[in-house]
């Protein structure tokens, strides 16, 4: 379980405002000996709402800078304990505190626990030590609080030895999950002096209870952090924000899914590779060679897999772990940010954004760049190797790798079908015959047409060739797709259709007898189909004999068709098998080969380059699972949602905040990659059968399939194709706009090509997606279609934005998640480690909204971008503090160089003034 200091931890380097907020759920259990009626159990989110009248000020002109510290006390254990604290209030003797201090779920809290509301002064801020003075304390009980009128306190602020007063606190109980009649009662606002009467809050917003705990849901988010601010609205109103995080346990179960696919992937490869059989010396030992290298990588997933599978604890990866090598296939601050935002008079909303560390390798580095540069790179090389080894392009091997996987999946269903055809026909069972012959028929076609492809010709020639003593009889003549086809059409004998050995070692090579035995497979499921036909017509008395001069029927030479039903399918059907095990064995040598090409060419940098673009995906998939079961749980229950999934596909929508100067060009080259390849990734939603509702991964690196599931319940909301198994397809896009200093010397000094390609090449994926969605979504179906005319204007404005080249343009970010949300996508923000830069675009875009679509004050703006962005809200105090003297510590950068090293290097002047003044600077801190 996660200590307080790993909490602060967390948050202080995941969010620069969110770090140790909690919103709860309290149902005490008694340890204690009091009556029944003395109890506390409260079945709501318990949350105290403070704010404070009358401040003294230790000189009369000052003006305070509060903040309240809470500390609890246990009846038990007779020990103050530090809890939280809220936002720092400037300027005002009257203080209204607009973050809301909240319990978990665990937390003891009894009518008896007393609760310490301790009154600081901050005077000066702009040092890393935060000064400030003790101005006054009161204490309550829980049972003062819950048992007064309104559940609300009003408290004498008092200095510590309990003589002078120095004002006046308000504490209100809020009720989260309860539902309270009536309406929100109106506020005035002092906007210079930020003065509001704290008034009755609004209605409840949902609590934990409800629908973010979903078993389903729960399952996959983890150790819920949240917050609870109250902020006015332009109608002086107020309206109430619950600001969560979650850990995902995808974070984990993804990579070590994906890694447990990637073994058994590599482990069959190598097989393959082996089962070439007998090749000429040159090419034999390059198969050694590969093995070799394959072994050992495959070794290492295997040791990867094994220390993941050791790890306990924390469900994410902290940004300090990003350079280790057990780690690297872990995304890094993988967490879901919702904002539930329940307005006065405007519908309940919620916004979720994914924020994760840029996929890239850390551990391997990025000396040479990312793996945009790199495969770049291996590719032109590779075309020079041909000396050595045969070259095919990317599109060729991939073709490779789809064959293997299609005779993977295939063969096994077709013997199985063929079986149940079998056993169908040993219990005479007409409708089940049927039901079997089709669902064969179906299978064997595939299967026939996956090797309707030139490449498994021109593989089987090369194969030959490198076989001990090939002779070629007669060059390479491809057939056309005609003809292929027009050899399925003609039926033959079973008898007719010769059986071949392997690929011939000493003798001609006929390049027409691939064509042969594969057409051969075509011909024995058409003369099983006219058997099952014949057996059939003949069980039907009532029927005419057609049949009897059926064409197809003669040719299979069937003479006794009144037997036994299995007797007379059996040869056919072990001639059909027989016929597929023949094209089999030479497809997969043949596709072998051509990997063999692909790895030979480039050892060991082609294994590398796989690697390293399996660890960017694994991090990339990982948040992507995160991202769809977050938005289907959303949007379970939006109709035009569920219907624009199946129709269209989910957009998927990144906002990348890497520089393209440095390290951060290549993590973003990487980071393009990975995005780019999860296109391949397909999800399918599946009623669960289980308690277990993680999602199941299948498929391999080419092509993966995401099996959601949902209860039974759930499942049964779903459209009709949903439930059917439809596969949903995914377009991610990422838009990337630098925003640090480094960025500003790559706009300077450098390149920003990489980042503007990127840009360019992602708004036609997104264009691309937006005219899939006109054409096949009605005007009607989305709720807000209407009001949202102005996507196309939004689209030609990020069009001109990107093309504008300008530096630092946040509008492209600005755009592209406004686009996004109208169009139903899954947000996700990503900087080097998901912190600081992280966490100040999606506090901004948090508030943006409010401002835009929630009527947020515009006075309080600021404001609330200061409470989501405040440390003093989570009571981030140095233990070794004195509560009424001592100094609070503000965990910022301890370096005080506040010259920016990149800038000397523009002249070496400022070179020797930077090193006169760090000479100073030492020189005064040690006299």
């Amino acid at each position: 379980m996660r200590t307080h200091i790993h909490i602060l931890e967390l948050m202080s380097l995941w969010h620069g405002a969110l770090q140790k907020l909690q919103v709860f759920l309290v149902e005490t259990k008694s340890q204690f000996t009091f009556s029944q009626s003395f109890l506390l159990r409260i079945l709501f989110l318990f949350v105290l709402s403070p704010a404070c009248k009358d401040l003294v000020a230790a000189t009369r002109d000052r003006k305070l800078n509060t903040f309240i510290q809470v500390s609890v006390l246990h009846p038990a254990e007779h020990i103050l304990t530090r809890y939280s604290s809220t936002e720092i209030v400037e300027g005002t003797k009257d203080p209204l505190f607009l973050t809301g201090v909240t319990f978990p779920p665990e937390y003891p809290i009894y009518e008896e626990t007393k609760i310490k509301l301790t009154v600081y002064d901050v005077k000066d801020k702009s040092q890393d030590t935060v000064s400030r003075s003790f101005l006054g304390c009161t204490t309550f009980r829980v049972a003062d609080l819950v048992k007064s009128k309104e559940q609300q306190l009003t408290l004498t602020l008092k200095t510590s030895d309990g003589g002078k007063t120095v004002g006046t606190i308000e504490v209100n109980l809020v009720k989260m999950g309860e539902l309270e009649d009536g309406e929100t009662d109106p506020i005035t606002t002092d906007a210079q002096d930020q003065k509001c009467a704290l008034v009755r809050e609004c209605t409840a917003t949902e609590g934990i209870s409800g629908k973010d705990n979903l078993p389903s849901l729960s399952a996959v988010l983890k150790n819920p952090i949240c917050k609870l601010y109250r902020f006015p609205t332009s109608d002086n109103k107020w309206m109430r924000i619950r600001e969560q995080m979650a850990e995902t346990t995808l974070s984990f179960h993804v990579p070590k899914e994906l890694i447990n696919l990637h073994i058994k992937e590599d482990m069959r490869r190598n097989q393959e590779l082996k089962d070439l059989g007998e090749l000429a010396p040159h090419w034999d030992n390059m198969r050694k060679s590969v093995i070799a290298h394959c072994d050992q990588m495959l070794s290492m997933y295997q040791d990867t897999l094994a220390e993941l599978g050791k790890h306990t604890g924390s469900s994410f990866k902290s940004s300090c772990s990003k350079g280790e090598k057990t780690l690297e296939f872990i995304p890094i601050n993988l967490h879901l940010q919702r904002m539930h935002v329940h307005s006065p008079q405007l519908k309940d909303s919620l916004y979720d954004v994914i924020t994760v560390g840029a996929p890239a390798a850390h551990f391997q580095g990025f000396k040479n760049g990312g793996l945009r540069k790199l495969l770049s790179k291996f590719e032109a090389e590779r075309r020079n190797t041909g000396y050595q080894c045969i070259y095919y392009s990317p599109e060729n091997t991939a073709k490779a790798k789809e064959v293997l996987s299609n005779i993977n999946h295939l063969q096994p269903l077709i013997s199985s079908h063929a079986d149940l055809l079998l056993n169908s026909a040993s219990q005479h069972s007409p409708d089940s015959l049927k039901n079997s012959l089709k669902m064969l028929s179906e299978k064997t076609e595939l299967f026939v047409h996956a090797f309707k492809d030139q490449l498994v010709r021109s593989a089987l020639l090369a194969l030959y060739t490198a076989r001990p003593g090939s002779v070629l009889k007669k060059p390479a003549v491809p057939r056309n797709t005609t003809e292929e086809e027009g050899d399925l059409q003609h039926q033959g004998h079973p008898s007719q259709i010769k059986r071949q050995d392997s690929i011939p070692h000493h003798s001609e090579y006929d390049e027409e007898e691939w064509d042969r035995v594969w057409a051969n497979v075509g011909k024995s499921l058409n003369c099983v189909i006219a058997m099952v036909d014949r057996l059939l017509e003949k069980d039907n008395v009532s029927s005419t004999k057609e049949g009897e001069n059926d064409p197809s029927a003669a040719d299979c030479k069937v003479f006794h068709t009144g037997g036994d039903w299995y007797e007379q399918l059996y040869p056919l059907v072990i001639t059909l098998k027989d016929c597929m095990g023949e094209v089999v064995t030479r497809a997969k040598q043949s596709m072998a080969f051509v990997l063999l090409q692909e790895l030979a060419c480039g050892l060991p940098q082609c294994l590398m380059l796989t690697l390293r673009r399996d660890i960017v995906f694994s991090q990339a998939l990982a948040g992507l699972v995160c991202g769809f079961i977050i938005k289907l749980h959303t949007g379970l229950h939006d109709q035009g949602f569920l219907q624009q999934l199946h129709t269209v596909g989910l957009l998927v929508q990144y906002e990348g905040l890497l520089s393209t100067y440095s390290e951060e060009a290549g993590m973003l080259e990487d980071m393009a990659v990975g995005i780019s390849d999860l296109q391949k990734v397909m999800f399918k939603i599946i009623e669960a059968k289980s308690e277990d509702f993680l999602p199941i991964i299948t498929g391999r690196r080419e092509h993966y399939v995401i099996e959601v599931q949902l209860p039974a319940k759930m499942f049964e909301l779903l459209p009709q194709e949903i439930k059917e198994g439809k596969l949903l397809r995914m377009y991610p896009v990422l838009f990337n706009v630098g925003i640090n200093e480094q960025q500003t010397l790559a706009e300077r000094f450098g390149d920003t090509t990489l980042q503007e390609n990127i840009n360019q090449e992602n708004l036609e994926l997104l264009k691309e997606y937006y005219k899939l969605f006109t054409e096949k979504m009605p005007p009607d179906c989305l709720p807000h279609f209407q009001e949202q005319n102005d996507l196309k204007g939004l689209l030609e404005n990020l069009h001109q934005n990107i093309q504008a080249k300008k530096r630092k343009n946040v509008e492209i970010m600005w755009l592209a998640a406004t686009i996004c949300r109208k169009l139903n996508g899954v947000r996700f923000t990503c900087c080097k480690s998901a912190k600081d830069r992280t966490s100040m675009s999606v506090t901004l875009e948090q508030c943006s909204i409010l401002r835009d679509e929630h009527q947020l004050h515009k006075d309080f703006f600021i404001r609330a971008l200061d409470c989501m962005r405040s440390r003093q809200t989570q009571g981030a105090l140095n233990e070794s503090d004195d509560p009424e003297t001592g100094c609070l510590t503000d965990n910022k950068p301890t370096s005080r160089h506040f010259y920016p090293v990149a800038l000397l290097l523009v002249s070496s002047h400022l070179l020797v003034v930077w090193l006169i003044l760090s000479l100073a600077l030492l020189l005064a801190k040690y006299q």
